[in-house]
């Protein structure tokens, strides 16, 4: 493990390493078991997963390896799902994120999340929001458009410049 002098400036590495040296030697982080739903779940063409497990009150940034995945046989992972994840915490250097390295999925069923949205979008086609003679097809030239943002965002200042191209 390293050791610094309280009294010296680190380097953003020399603090990296020392992260992720720190959650290596921590017995619970590296067999921990996280449950959670799955957000923003992708799989590439390299077959590495990558997906945030969350609850209400916390999300935590995971990644299952192609060999894992195939070591673990588990099931196709979508948003919305709810897992039990197994692996080891750790701390990506090059990114500067604490992720969970998952080796292994139990499914639970559908998450608490997604049971609320799928609701909320039953509820809202039950009174005909969706319906396909409530929409209105959208103006070639809008009259008016809002931008909810600070003065100072750079989304404002885009969009600024944008319409004075156009």
């Amino acid at each position: 493990m390293l050791f610094f002098d309280t009294s010296s400036i680190f380097s953003v590495t020399q603090v990296s390493r020392y992260l992720k040296e720190l959650l290596a030697s921590d017995d619970i982080l590296q067999d921990v078991q996280v449950k959670g739903e799955v957000s923003g779940c992708r799989t590439y063409s390299s077959g590495h997963c990558y997906f945030t497990l969350k609850d209400a009150e916390a999300q935590l940034p995971c990644v299952f390896f192609k060999n894992a995945r195939l070591r673990s046989d588990a099931p196709a992972l979508r948003d919305g799902m709810a897992i039990a994840a197994s692996g080891r915490i750790s701390f990506y250097e090059r990114d500067g994120k604490l992720q969970l390295y998952v080796e292994s999925v139990e499914t639970i069923g559908d998450g608490a999340l997604f049971l609320r949205f799928e609701q909320l979008k039953a509820r809202l086609a039950a009174e005909g929001l969706f319906d396909e003679e409530r929409k209105r097809p959208l103006p070639s030239q809008p009259a008016t458009i809002g931008i909810v943002t600070s003065p100072q965002a750079a989304a404002l200042r885009d969009m600024l410049r944008v319409l004075r191209t156009r």
